[in-house]
């Protein structure tokens, strides 16, 4: 199989995640027959520098004749004074609008052996594997009409607006994933109060209807928030808008340890984006020290998506906790950054190593040929 992927390194860390992560990509596709190729294009403030705009038309073209696109992060404190639709993070939304993408992936997976590294307790956290799908391509993000009127009084305004099509698509998206994982959705919402939630409820409810080996529960947002820190083994997939999905989805970075750890997949559209949810990082740019662990668990997600690469995809995960089981870490993951004195790896008598950015990337793809062969050689017995 051909593959084309479009690489958008983007600012900060983006270029040194993204490049672990293609590193991890070539290997797998090469383990398994595929006949793929990159190209590189910019894309956010470094887009600014070279063209004056944040998503040039060469790389809204060169992502539309790809199959997979594969971004790394946009953004630094120096673009901040710009106006906000010249600012780097508007071309990543009008990036998703061309690529057309509704449906918003996003895993978090508490690994045991850095359980310390949450600031919730391991036993809480303890076999959560939650898959959250945010709606990505409506709500208050794209509402019109919005603005800033000047005044005596000045003030601003944002428009939530959803429509049945909007909702429906992205609920079955939803019980189309649980039905591959533990069989339930939880759809989130604050339909005491908004009537944009009052419908979104409804229309959930219905497509429910079509999936009767899935259960569903309907949530509000607030409580959904407190039950992600005080029973996050509860959920298996969670289905809500835009604005309340960006939120939740980087509230559990705290299960998984590090908002380094988080992978996304945007699907839905003419051509799939995969990125880490985490920043650019500006401050550890050119450090070495980032964690590449979600833009290479995005990389999984694009041979499970757009690849159809199921065991690939597996190969990548299980070489990542394989890594993180050996006691490799980022400095994110380190001891000063987890909580001291938690019930982990010193009592397990792993010894904890931290790694740089490229160091971790290669002990990944060392790893994945490891998996690799331990699973060719049972099949061959």
């Amino acid at each position: 199989m051909k593959l084309h992927i479009t690489i958008l390194p983007g600012d900060g860390v983006g270029p040194e995640v993204t490049g672990e992560a293609v590193r991890v990509l070539r290997t797998v596709l090469d383990l398994y027959g595929y006949d793929a190729s990159f190209e590189e294009h910019p894309i956010g403030g470094v887009a600014i520098r070279q063209f004056g705009v944040p998503l040039p038309e060469a790389t809204v073209r060169a992502c539309m004749n790809s199959q997979a696109v594969l971004l790394g992060a946009v953004g630094g404190p120096e673009f901040d004074s710009l106006p906000a639709g010249q600012k780097p993070e508007s071309g990543l939304l009008a990036l998703r609008q061309a690529l057309g993408g509704y449906a918003n992936l996003r895993p978090a997976i508490a690994y045991g052996a850095i359980a310390e590294c949450s600031p919730v307790r391991p036993e809480i956290i303890k076999g959560t594997d939650i898959l959250i799908v945010r709606e990505l391509l409506g709500g208050i993000y794209f509402g019109e009409p919005r603005g800033i009127s000047d005044g005596p009084v000045s003030a601003a305004h944002n428009t939530m607006r959803y429509s049945v099509p909007e909702i429906e698509r992205v609920a079955r998206v939803a019980f189309y994933q649980a039905q591959k994982r533990h069989r339930k959705v939880t759809s989130v919402d604050k339909a005491n109060v908004l009537e944009t939630s009052q419908l979104w409820r409804q229309t959930v409810a219905r497509v429910g209807g079509d999936y009767p080996e899935v259960k569903l529960e309907h949530v509000y947002v607030d409580a959904c928030a407190m039950r992600l820190i005080t029973h996050p083994g509860s959920f298996d997939v969670i289905v809500t808008e835009n604005l309340f999905g960006d939120i939740l989805s980087d509230e559990v970075a705290v299960i998984s340890g590090s908002l380094g750890m988080l992978a996304s997949a945007t699907i839905g559209g003419k051509v799939d984006l995969y990125e880490p949810v985490h920043g650019s990082a500006p401050d550890i740019a050119g450090r070495g020290v980032a964690n590449p662990l979600g833009a290479i668990a995005s990389a999984a997600m694009l041979l499970r998506h757009s690849a159809g690469l199921e065991q690939g995809a597996r190969d990548i995960e299980d070489a990542i906790r394989e890594v993180l089981d050996a006691g490799h870490r980022t400095a994110d993951l380190s001891p000063q950054h987890s909580n001291s004195g938690r019930a982990g790896d010193s009592q397990r008598g792993r010894a904890k190593r931290v790694v740089s950015t490229a160091e971790m990337g290669a002990l990944v793809e060392s790893a994945v040929g490891d998996v690799t062969d331990r699973r060719r050689a049972y099949h061959a017995v």
